[in-house]
């Protein structure tokens, strides 16, 4: 079981033709709009910014995240930031 959930935890990411982001280890999503999703991941915080975004799948038992869109930038804040209220209400 514990093998599972740190399998789970493992961050990764897979960015296709800066159309497609693939994201494992998401924690939790903090905020997302058409121009940006910042969510938390076991890495710390991470932004996506862009045009037309949308989060085409997300499964937070897995850890997975899919963004679809028009990708510009991937950022990671340089230090892990606080979960939101809803992510820690909804854990």
């Amino acid at each position: 079981m514990r093998e599972e959930q740190a399998a789970a935890q493992a961050h990764a990411v897979s960015l296709e033709a800066r159309r497609r982001a693939v994201i494992s280890g998401v924690q939790a999503v903090d905020s997302f709009n058409e121009q940006m999703v910042t969510l938390i991941t076991g890495e710390g915080a991470l932004t996506i910014l862009g045009d037309n975004l949308h989060v085409s799948h997300l499964t937070l038992e897995d850890g997975r995240l899919l963004v679809e869109g028009d990708i510009s930038a991937l950022e990671y804040d340089a230090a892990p930031r606080r979960r939101s209220l809803w992510a820690r209400l909804t854990r």
